[in-house]
């Protein structure tokens, strides 16, 4: 029996006990709210009740293996949880997989018709395991390991990138750059790093006629990208310029930011494409584009958990069939879908484990939702966080930066 069999066996064995929420909860979850609101985007205190590295049963489900089924064993999973704290003050984690950080945006009006999105972070203090607020960085990406961050400095884009010492709270090192960097993503070993280039800030925003709020600014103004070895801090530069017809602001269109990540095996640098026929674009690491590897066809640009560590899943978009609120796990392979719980997926802990935003269990407010750990083949949901309060617009919401312990 293959893992598709048994994943759709498992979870066949589970009652289905949640009423559906209605067509189009997916739509509502991931799409732009203004303007262009059929195109989806990445965009995106309580009293302490601290349970700190508790060990929570869930079914065993061995990493890297093909049987995905519940084994009817145990398997202990140590898990920082917080659930009165949202944005949390201590450390939240899940087995290998920590909240490296988080950022708060907020919108600063420039002009009547200009504003832009502005960051701030809070860095989990190795130390103390706590969350230490900075307004030093416009942007913040941490290595695997947590040891390392990469980030850059307020008004973007940036003419160089700093390699943070978390411990420290000083940078390392500066990489000078001549092509203004607006992102960074770190590759899955931490040995690579992609910074994105902009002409502009990508985070500005426009008021246009017929908009009910701010708008990113059009058209995208990326223009390529890095790619650093990160011991030697050195690499090149690659143009990346989309398509433009004046007569078709569809053509080539870019939401404002539309970063490069690089793919699980590090040797592609990728992105969304959110109106080309099969949503992103991959490059070799010299900018010549290439077609999509085979393992990466089902990758939604716009769903952060990505490809499990095996490679053999696929984290997909909003299901919500089997469960009020849940997510597709889609076969790296076969593209074969099974549901697990999980409003918008968010990370991978393990091969069968992933972090994610859920609502509660009877909720009904979709913005209302909360950091949980989820697992493949089980009707388990740990709670991780807090609640999130207000749509996702509103002030103080924050947004989480994973990374590998």
């Amino acid at each position: 029996m293959n893992v598709d069999e048994l994943l759709r066996d498992a979870l066949r064995e589970q009652a289905d006990e949640q009423t559906s929420v209605g067509p189009g909860l997916a739509d509502r979850v991931l799409t732009l709210r203004r303007r262009r609101r059929n195109r989806r985007y990445a965009t995106v205190a309580a009293l302490t009740v601290a349970v700190v590295a508790v060990a929570v049963a869930v079914p065993m489900l061995d990493s890297g293996k093909d049987d995905v089924r519940p084994s009817g064993g145990i398997q202990q999973v140590e898990v920082n949880t917080h659930p009165s704290q949202s944005p949390p003050r201590d450390l939240i984690a899940a087995g290998n997989t920590a909240l490296a950080a988080y950022s708060v945006p907020k919108t600063v009006v420039q002009s009547a018709d200009r504003a832009v999105t502005v960051r701030t972070y809070w860095l989990l203090d190795p130390k103390t395991g706590k969350y230490v607020k900075t307004t030093k960085w416009s942007w913040v990406a941490v290595a695997p390991g947590m040891k390392t961050a990469a980030v850059l400095e307020q008004n973007l884009p940036a003419s160089r990138i700093g390699l943070l010492d978390l411990a420290s709270g000083q940078v390392k090192r500066w990489i000078k750059v001549d092509h203004g960097v607006g992102g960074l993503a770190f590759s899955r070993d931490g040995q690579k790093l992609v910074a994105s280039t902009y002409g502009g800030n990508p985070d500005q925003l426009e008021q246009t006629e017929g908009s009910d709020g701010w708008d990113q600014k059009q058209p995208s103004t990326r223009n390529g990208f890095y790619v650093f070895d990160v011991a030697s801090a050195k690499g090149s530069w690659s143009e990346v310029e989309p398509a433009h017809d004046p007569s078709d602001p569809d053509v080539g269109f870019l939401n404002g930011r539309q970063d490069f990540a690089l793919s699980p095996d590090g040797k592609y640098v990728w992105a969304g494409n959110p109106m080309g026929s099969i949503g992103k674009e991959f490059y070799d690491l010299s900018g010549k584009e290439v077609a999509v590897p085979a393992n990466q066809k089902y990758l939604d640009w716009f769903v952060d958990a990505g490809t499990s560590p095996s490679g053999k899943l696929v984290a997909g978009d909003f299901a919500g069939e089997k469960w009020k609120t849940s997510s597709w796990i889609i076969d790296a392979r076969t593209g074969t879908k099974t549901e697990v719980h999980g409003q918008q997926l968010l990370a991978w802990v393990g091969n069968t484990r992933l972090i994610a935003w859920d609502i509660a269990k009877n909720g009904k407010n979709e913005f209302h939702n909360r950091l949980v750990l989820v697992t493949v083949g089980s009707d388990e949901v740990v709670p991780l966080s807090g609640f999130r309060v207000g749509n996702d617009e509103a002030a103080g919401r924050w947004e989480p930066v994973f990374a590998q312990r």
